[in-house]
């Protein structure tokens, strides 16, 4: 006889913390789209509490609710005890309330003092106070574990990871109660992670709130304590157990249905015909004599960590970085321009597609037809429908919701997002696609759904050199696999010759030996 299923039950082991912040029956509508149905939200004081959700569940929605961005339309907010309705960002952050975004808000061309009093300057007769400023941001950067960081130090010369503590240090020199992160371990390499947890639990031991949001399963495991989930702006569980709510039941409830890591089956490529053949490429600082080869059909992936020249390796590839020495052949053609690789056949999907893919501001179909743009113009006039059939036709086979494709790109979530710019390359005629961190900020739902797609494109033919932080998601998709480390190309097998463990002693080892270099000296 078959046991009931188990529900998970809502966790009273925080019972004992007073609330600091209370969400009911919270609404917000946009034209056509009812972003926030009915979110119920309770956080107490000094708890990491998980926010889960689907791409398009309401999260970032109710992020900037939150942060005084956007204004319930419905429903009550109780921030200590008091009713809450922030008019701007300044407001929300006067309240305690700070929020970290994934792409982080900072001025790379201001310090990191300035950073983090930017907008409430400490000053005495109406000049700013730079040293007392600076002495300031010196405490808090200690505070988070970090006083190597030099307050005068300018934000772009800090990598993603000290940029991230910067924003830390914004928040806290607010004096906040409560932070919200968004995807704050996105940007960050393996052994970042480690130190980004220590941080919060240092926070929540000052009885300071984190609001967590992360498609990383086991990141919720290890860092939170209780987890509320959205589907489709509504709350469909709230404040389970984050360490012993089973997966399944978590996954259930932000997409109805069990996904986790779903690799469509691979069958191997037949075609032996080499499209892509790098030989020595090399850009001082960033990489050395990379040499690979990409075939038709076949699905290529490149392992190794956040700084490991993976990023830079692909953008040269592209043409987008001017390599000092070595070769990029695409059908026999040499190529070392943007403009010579999209006529080549080659598609690039970058990390950061908000910044360097979309026009955020102009609508679905325009950024999936902008590669392609010369297909639909007949002496200088553009045929709109023709454009907009061939975006409409893509974007359902996508699965992009809302099918809404005048609708702005910058309304749309992260994993929307991404199909947008997935979908710009089926539309021209790509015999290569290029694709960096693809389900970055992607939630299970969506990433199987992008698995899929790039599966089909393979088996199109379309070959695929794909960079992933993801070693599982290495492993599933690729026929073949790459290992990078500090620059160079040191491993080689197929997929199926290599595990998950593998390949992190593979990219871990060389700073793990550097580590213990520096200890014997």
């Amino acid at each position: 006889m078959t046991a009931p299923e188990q529900r998970p039950v809502a966790d009273d082991t925080m019972s004992d913390r007073p609330v600091v912040l209370q969400l009911t029956d919270v609404v917000k509508t946009f034209p056509g789209v009812r972003a926030l149905d009915g979110v119920q939200l309770e956080v107490r004081a000094g708890e990491v509490h998980c926010l889960l959700g689907q791409n398009g569940a309401g999260k970032s929605t109710l992020i900037k609710v939150l942060a005084g961005v956007h204004h319930a339309d419905e429903g009550s907010i109780t921030w200590q005890g008091e009713p809450f309705a922030p008019a701007n960002p300044q407001a929300a952050m006067r309240a305690g309330i700070a929020t970290i975004y994934q792409e982080l808000d900072l001025v790379d061309d201001l310090s990191v003092a300035e950073n983090a009093f930017l907008g409430h300057e400490e000053r005495r007769l109406g000049f700013i106070r730079r040293g007392a400023m600076a002495k300031r941001t010196r405490e808090i950067l200690a505070r988070l574990g970090h006083p190597q960081i030099p307050p005068r130090r300018m934000v772009h010369a800090l990598p993603a990871a000290g940029k991230q503590i910067v924003s830390m240090a914004r928040a806290l020199s607010h004096d906040a109660k409560l932070i919200v992160m968004d995807e704050p371990s996105a940007v960050l390499a393996h052994d970042e992670v480690g130190n980004l947890f220590r941080i919060i639990r240092e926070l929540t031991a000052q009885n300071i709130a984190v609001i967590y949001i992360s498609h990383r399963l086991e990141e919720i495991r290890e860092i939170g304590d209780r987890v509320t989930v959205l589907k489709d702006g509504r709350t469909t569980a709230a404040n389970l157990p984050a360490r012993t709510t089973p997966t399944r039941d978590l996954v259930n409830r932000m997409t109805g249905r069990s996904i986790e890591y779903v690799f469509p089956p691979r069958v191997e490529p037949e075609d032996p015909e080499t499209l892509l053949v790098v030989e020595n490429l090399t850009r001082e600082g960033e990489f050395e004599d990379a040499s690979l080869t990409v075939r038709k059909g076949e699905i290529v992936g490149i392992a190794g960590l956040v700084g490991s020249g993976r990023s830079e390796l692909l953008e040269t590839i592209f043409g987008a970085r001017l390599a000092d020495s070595g070769t990029v052949t695409m059908d026999g053609k040499r190529i070392n321009t943007v403009g010579g690789a999209v006529r080549a056949g080659i598609g690039m999907a970058p990390e950061e597609r908000k910044s360097q893919a979309l026009l955020l501001g102009e609508p679905i179909y325009k950024n999936m037809t902008l590669a392609s743009f010369s297909k639909f113009a007949t002496v200088g006039f553009t045929d709109t429908g023709d454009e907009r059939a061939a975006a409409a036709k893509v974007a359902d086979s996508l699965e992009l919701r809302p099918l809404n494709i005048d609708r702005a790109v910058r309304t749309l979530s992260g994993g929307n997002q991404q199909k947008v710019v997935v979908g710009r390359w089926l539309l021209g005629g790509t015999k290569l696609l290029l694709l960096d961190e693809p389900t970055r900020g992607v939630d299970v739902g969506a990433r199987a759904e992008l698995y899929q797609v790039i599966h089909r494109l393979a088996e199109s033919g379309v070959g695929v050199l794909l960079v992933s932080s993801e070693v599982p998601e290495v492993l599933g998709l690729s026929d073949r696999v790459l290992v990078m480390r500090e620059g160079h190309l040191i491993h080689e097998a197929p997929a199926g010759d290599l595990d998950e463990a593998a390949v992190l002693d593979l990219v871990m080892a060389g700073s793990l030996l550097a580590g213990a270099e520096e200890e014997a000296a």
